[in-house]
């Protein structure tokens, strides 16, 4: 147990370390500029899989499935149940992130239908606007002004999204990958739900500038339902996204 929390705690570390200027940051990170894209493109067949195994297959087998086309996700397979999955890319991340151009991220999600309706608009925004040569800036600008004008806002009551996939490669920091649920709520304080205190396996942060605050609930089974290894690690030989 100890390790499992030292790994998750490695990675929520590498998710929630952003607070300083996009600008600085950039010159610290490893990856300061968007890689070719064929980089973070997949074969659609391992896309579609990949994205279901965010899920259990009980919800996940029935989900709208998309997948990153030429300009923005494109749905591949209509669903029944309201439920959006997808593989997210690394920006996804805050914008202040260090890994928010790290090509190898591959974050497999599955949007619960309150979630899909009010937060999956952030993730079809941004991905547009990477598609589309916009810079970090221009993209955080461009966002800011959505939320201004009402285009964008607070999650809706309910928004819940599984990150429960084995595969998923979310850091480059080990374990690489975190088996957890976020739920998106309207902009608070964390300290209402005792997030980021020692010893408690929930954590948040603020997703600026959408006026979310997304919390991470640690789960201890995979979507499969095989438990999390001791070392919290999900990355294997098979692991070829």
């Amino acid at each position: 147990m100890r390790r499992t929390i030292v790994g998750i705690s490695l990675v929520l570390v590498s998710v929630l370390n952003g607070t300083g200027q996009i600008q600085a940051r950039d010159a610290k990170t490893p990856y300061p500029a968007m890689a070719p894209i064929e980089q973070y493109r997949m074969d659609r067949d391992v896309e579609i899989a990949l994205a279901r195994s965010a899920a259990p297959a009980s919800i996940s087998k029935d989900a709208t499935v998309m997948v990153m086309g030429k300009k923005n996700y494109e749905i591949a397979v209509e669903g029944t149940n309201g439920f959006v999955c997808l593989v997210g890319r690394s920006w996804g991340a805050p914008f202040e992130n260090p890994e928010f151009w790290n090509p190898k991220n591959r974050s497999p999600e599955c949007f619960n239908p309150p979630a899909a309706l009010s937060v999956l608009p952030y993730v079809l925004k941004t991905t547009g606007m990477v598609l589309a040569g916009f810079s970090k800036t221009q993209m955080f600008d461009a966002i800011e002004a959505a939320v201004d004008k009402k285009e964008l806002g607070a999650p809706a009551s309910g928004s819940l999204i599984y990150m429960m996939s084995k595969e998923g490669y979310l850091s480059d920091q080990p374990p690489h990958n975190l088996n957890h649920l976020m739920y998106d709520l309207p902009r608070m304080d964390g300290a209402a739900w005792g997030a980021n205190l020692p010893g408690v396996p929930i954590y948040f942060q603020q997703l600026n500038p959408a006026p979310i605050t997304e919390f991470y609930v640690v789960m201890g089974n995979w979507s499969d339902g095989t438990p999390v290894n001791g070392d919290g690690n999900s990355t294997s030989e098979s692991h070829k996204h």
